[in-house]
């Protein structure tokens, strides 16, 4: 019988982000915007990495940056949260907890 050879796997073109975490990301966003803090926003989609930039004006550089780098999720987690002046806040493994430090950026403390 023949020896069947199977296709070498390709790497998929672009990294993107998969519906469930752009609907999760865009809900913070958009507290984000009811709240006043941001105004615009950008995606990136590249070969490794998907971005999703956030904005206080169109003008400036982006606030945060959320990124999805599949290549890292077997070391420190695919996601990171990148501050405005390119520090790592958050990384991890799940999208969730490292939208936190934003998310907590909505709590308001109410006095009695």
């Amino acid at each position: 019988m023949g020896i069947v050879t199977p296709f070498p796997a390709r790497a998929p073109l672009q990294v993107a982000f998969d519906r469930m975490e752009l609907q999760r990301i865009l809900d913070l966003y958009g507290r984000m915007v009811t709240a006043g803090h941001w105004r615009d926003y950008a995606i990136q989609f590249g070969k490794e990495a998907a971005i999703f930039a956030c904005f206080r004006r169109a003008a400036e550089r982006p606030e945060y940056r959320i990124e999805k780098r599949p290549s890292l999720r077997q070391r420190q987690g695919e996601w990171a949260l990148i501050a405005e002046n390119g520090v790592v806040l958050k990384r991890g493994h799940e999208l969730g907890p490292v939208l936190a430090p934003v998310e907590r950026k909505l709590l308001k403390l109410v006095e009695k």
